[in-house]
C-alpha cells in the first residue's frame, strides 16, 4: 500500500461520518433481512412509493429542524423551543384556515401559512434577543419558549384538535411532485443552506463566533447579528416543519405535534459530527444523522420492539454510535484489541 493510499485510508477512518453511515447501512440491512422488499421503489400515477421514500418523507421535518439546530449549535448555542414552535405553526395555520370565510381556498391556505411563518420569525427573534442582546444562557432562554410555547398553541386551538379540509395546505405534507413535496422542500432548504454557508463567508463567520465569540467580535465580526440570525432561521425551519406535520394529517394537535422533536434534532446534529462546544459543523453529517434517526424509528417497528421499550432501544443504539465516535472510546478499543493480539502471539511463540 502506497503512502498516499495509506493516508487516505487513515483520513477516512478519522472522518466523523464513518460510524453514522455504518450504523445507517446496518439498520437498512436489518430491515432488508426482515422485509426483503424493503428497498423496492415503484412508480405509480407519477408518484414514487416505497419504504425508502417513506423514511425520507417522515424524516423531512426532523431534517429541517436539525439544519437550523446545526447552525445554532455551531455558535455555541442550543434551541429547545423548536418543538413548541412546530406546535404553534400548525395551530396558527389550521385555526386561520377554519376561521376563514372560504376554508378550502388556496389563497386562504397561503395566507394561513404566511401568518404562521411570520409568527415563527418573531419567536426566533425573541430567542435571539434573549441570547444575543440580554446574554441569557441559550438553554435557559429557549427553555422559556419551550415551556410557554406549547401552552400558547393550546390557547390558540382552545385545547382541541383542529381539523381542516384544504387541498393546498394538505399538499405541503402529503403532496407529490414525483417525490413527496415534503422531501423536496427539505432538500431545497438543505441545498440553500449549503450554498450560503459553504460558498460565502457566512459559514466561516458562524464558525468564528462558535470558536471564540470575543475574539470574533474584536476582529470586526458582528457576532450579535450572527447569533440573532441563526435563532431566527432555526425558528423558521421549525415553522415549516410544523406546517408539514399538520398538513400531513390535516389537523393541528397542539399537545402532541412536534413533541420531543428537538431531542431528535439535537441527536441528528451530534451524530453527524457537529460538536456541542461550537465551531466547526457538518451539514452533510446532519443529513446522515437525521436519516439515521428516522431509519432507527422505522427499524423499531419492523423488528417488533414492544412499545414500552421503544425509547430504551433507540437510546441504546444512539449511545452505541456515540461511543464508537468518541476518540477516547476508539483508542481504548484499539488498545484492547492490540493487547489481545500480542497475548495470542506470545502464546503461539511459547
Amino acid at each position: 500500500m502506497t503512502g498516499h493510499a495509506r493516508s487516505r485510508r487513515n483520513a477516512l477512518r478519522r472522518s466523523p461520518l464513518v460510524w453514522p453511515l455504518s450504523a445507517l447501512v446496518a439498520l437498512l440491512l436489518v430491515n432488508v433481512a426482515i422485509t426483503p422488499s424493503f428497498f423496492d421503489v415503484r412508480l405509480q400515477n407519477g408518484h414514487l412509493y416505497g419504504s425508502l421514500v417513506d423514511i425520507l418523507r417522515n424524516g423531512a421535518p426532523t431534517l429541517l429542524i436539525a439544519l437550523g439546530m446545526t447552525l445554532v449549535i455551531a455558535t455555541r448555542g442550543i434551541d429547545l423551543s423548536v418543538g413548541a414552535v412546530v406546535a404553534i405553526a400548525g395551530a396558527v395555520a389550521c385555526t386561520t384556515i377554519t376561521g376563514a370565510s372560504d376554508p378550502s381556498s388556496p389563497v386562504t391556505a397561503f395566507a394561513a401559512m404566511g401568518l404562521a411563518l411570520g409568527l415563527c420569525l418573531v419567536l426566533g427573534a425573541w430567542n435571539g434577543f434573549l441570547v444575543a442582546v440580554l446574554g441569557i444562557q441559550p438553554i435557559i432562554a429557549t427553555l422559556v419558549l419551550m415551556t410557554a410555547g406549547r401552552g400558547v398553541a393550546m390557547l390558540i386551538t382552545d385545547g382541541q384538535i383542529v381539523t381542516v379540509n384544504n387541498a393546498t395546505f394538505a399538499a405541503v405534507g402529503a403532496g407529490f411532485v414525483v417525490l413527496p413535496l415534503a422531501i423536496l422542500i427539505s432538500l431545497a432548504v438543505f441545498g440553500l443552506v449549503a450554498v450560503l454557508t459553504r460558498r460565502t463567508a457566512l459559514g466561516m463567520l458562524i464558525e468564528a463566533v462558535g470558536v471564540n465569540p470575543t475574539a470574533s467580535r474584536l476582529a470586526g465580526v458582528r457576532s450579535r447579528t450572527i447569533v440573532w440570525t441563526v435563532y431566527v432561521f432555526a425558528a423558521l425551519c421549525a415553522g415549516v416543519a410544523g406546517l408539514m406535520i399538520s398538513a400531513d394529517v390535516n389537523a393541528a394537535d397542539a399537545n402532541n405535534a412536534g413533541l420531543w422533536i428537538e431531542l431528535d434534532a439535537i441527536l441528528a446534529v451530534v451524530l453527524g459530527g457537529t460538536a456541542l462546544s461550537g465551531g466547526r459543523y457538518s451539514l452533510t453529517g446532519t443529513l446522515v444523522g437525521a436519516l439515521l434517526i428516522q431509519t432507527l424509528t422505522t427499524t423499531v417497528y419492523t423488528i417488533g420492539v414492544p412499545s414500552e421499550v421503544t425509547l430504551v432501544f433507540k437510546a441504546v443504539v444512539v449511545l452505541a454510535v456515540c461511543l464508537v465516535q468518541a476518540p477516547r472510546a476508539r483508542a481504548l478499543l484499539r488498545r484492547r484489541v492490540r493487547g489481545a493480539e500480542s497475548t495470542d502471539a506470545t502464546e503461539v511463540r511459547a
